[in-house]
Order: C-alpha cells, then structure tokens, then sequence
C-alpha cells in the first residue's frame, strides 16, 4: 500500500502526462530517435508478418489443388499436361519443384543415357528446392535481427532517460521526484517499445521458421517421388 501511495505521489508530483502526444513533447531528440527507430523496425516487421502470411498460406492452398490435378497426369503419362498444371498454381512450393524436374527430365530424355537422364533429373530438384527454401526464408532473418536487437535499441533510450534524469537534478539543484519524472518516463517508454516489437517478432520468426521446415519437408518429399516416378517411366519404356 505504501509502495503505491509512493508511485502515485511520484506522478502527482512529476505531472507527466500519459498521452501519446504529451510523451512526444516530453521526450529529448536522443529519445525520439529510438522511438522513430523503434517504430520503422514495427512497421517492417509487421509487413514481413503479413508478406509470409500471404506467401504461406498462397502456397498451402495451391499445393492442394496442385497435387490432386498433377496425380492423374502422371499416372497417364502426361507430363506436358502436368508441367501446365504446376505453372497454374505458381504460388504453390511443390509446383515449382515438380515443373523443374519434369522439365530437366523431358529435355534430357532425347540427349543422355538412362542415367544421366535421372541424374539430370536430380540436380533440377535438388536446385529448385534450394531456390524455393530461399523464396519462403525470404525477411525471416530480417525479424530475427528485429527480435534479438530491438531490446538493445529500447536499452539505449533508457540510458538516454536515466541520464537527462540525473541532468534534471543538476539543473534544478534539488533531487525531488519532479526534477527526475521527464528522464524516468523516456526511459520506461523507451524500454516498453523495445520489447513491444521485439517479442511479436521473435513469435512470428519461430513461428515462420517451423512453416519453412514443414514445407522442406514436402518439397523433399515430392522430389524423392518424382524421381521414383522418373525411373519407374524409364524401366517401363525397356
């Protein structure tokens, strides 16, 4: 109770206000720097957010579709009508892989030996797997950094807040809570804002780097089954 009578007479006696534009007009430029800062490393998270979002989930309805269609145009033979259905669902992960092994395979099928026709066929995966991993990875290291760093930046205000503090009793030669209020609340704003972007961004890239695994392990896969699909063709052209 007492703590809390104490935290109230701080206030009280500080008179900061706790609107938005009254902590703006409080704070040193030191201090609005971080918080500008703060606020573009937000705003580029949330728009990595929402880009992953988009792509991921884009990606997951299309493989749907994707897969059941090209199913029946394997089984067939028609890897031409199965190349047209993976450029239809461009968005789709397994898609890209499956067009760039039947394409590897159909332009080595009429220049190599058998092998080399299934080795051609691996080396196309293998290369689109990896292009694909790198498209869907594309910003996570980007929220990473924003996790791990905008704490730091947050600490840096509340340094900045802790000295204009002690400034504050230099100047007025007096060591009450008054002279201190304006540094102490640049330094809690400050500290407050530098978790607040760093803790959704540390969800999201944990969040994020699990959907990518999922989707290597699909797009793997996929691969091992075309090139099963590939040799199953070939031994049954004998």
């Amino acid at each position: 109770m007492l703590a809390n009578l104490s935290l109230l007479s701080f206030w009280l006696q500080a008179q900061v206000g706790w609107d938005i534009m009254t902590m703006w007009h409080q704070m040193g430029w030191p201090a609005r720097t971080v918080v500008i800062i703060l606020f573009i490393m937000s705003a580029w998270s949330v728009g990595v957010m929402i880009d992953r979002l988009l792509m991921y989930s884009a990606a997951r309805k299309q493989s749907r579709v994707f897969v059941q269609q090209v199913a029946g145009a394997l089984r067939e033979g028609k890897l031409d009508e199965a190349i047209s259905i993976a450029e239809r669902n461009k968005k789709s992960h397994i898609a890209k892989v499956v067009a760039t092994g039947l394409s590897e395979f159909q332009s080595a099928s009429a220049q190599v030996s058998e092998t080399e026709v299934i080795e051609a066929a691996k080396r196309g995966l293998e290369r689109s797997v990896a292009i694909v991993h790198a498209e869907m990875k594309r910003g996570l290291s980007g929220l990473a950094t924003i996790g791990s760093t905008a704490p730091f930046v947050g600490l840096f205000g509340t340094v900045v807040g802790i000295i204009n503090a002690f400034k504050g009793i230099q100047a007025e030669k007096a060591t009450g809570l008054s002279a201190v209020a304006g540094g102490i609340s640049e330094a809690l704003v400050t500290t407050a804002l530098g978790l607040f972007v760093a803790v959704p961004a540390v969800w999201t890239y944990n969040y994020f780097t699990n959907k990518v695994e999922a989707f290597d392990v699909e797009m793997d896969n996929s691969s091992m089954e075309l090139v099963n699909y590939f040799i199953t063709r070939r031994a049954g052209k004998k």
